[in-house]
């Protein structure tokens, strides 16, 4: 069996109100054009998870949202996502069922988790930075999530919004 990984950041979001709560604050007009052009490129590619891990913020939300996806579970909402560092990542990804999971977070968390679970990262400038929309694709040759280890996730794709909609 494989295990998939959908990683994603969450798309662009709106600064326009300097007194907003960072958890609250919403994707912009960028923002909901990115998210819009990674739904067709999730549905291109055959990427439907069947379990979705997504911070609580309001940006992260409307990105999934935004995805509209119809996984076959409800999404799992999780309060330690937000801006949470690698390790809590891979305690969320551990803990997951389902084959193909899509996961969506923050940096600067987000781009160190994709480093560690990669066994090559690709030769695109932005993999490392990680910058809004970014989206890896990694597969693991697994029964389970608990059997994975570091640097072990072979990289199917990377994309990013600004690729897409160019």
């Amino acid at each position: 069996m494989s295990c998939i990984l959908i990683l994603m950041r969450h798309a662009k979001s709106s600064w326009s109100d300097p007194w907003q709560a960072d958890h609250a604050r919403p994707l912009n007009k960028r923002g909901r054009a990115s998210a819009k052009a990674l739904a067709g490129w999730i549905k291109d590619n055959a990427l439907l998870p069947d379990e979705v891990l997504c911070s609580t913020s309001e940006r992260t939300r409307e990105t999934l949202a935004r995805l509209a996806l119809t996984p076959n579970t409800a999404p799992r909402f999780e309060e330690r996502l937000y801006l949470a560092a690698p390790n809590t990542m891979w305690q969320l990804l551990t803990s997951a069922t389902g084959s193909t999971v899509l996961m969506i977070g923050h940096n600067p968390g987000i781009a160190s988790f994709a480093a560690e679970l990669a066994s090559k990262p690709p030769k695109h400038l932005r993999f490392q930075d990680y910058p809004t929309g970014a989206t890896t694709v990694f597969h693991f040759d697994c029964a389970h999530w608990q059997e994975i280890q570091p640097h072990t996730g072979q990289i199917q794709a990377f994309t990013l919004p600004r690729e897409l909609l160019a």
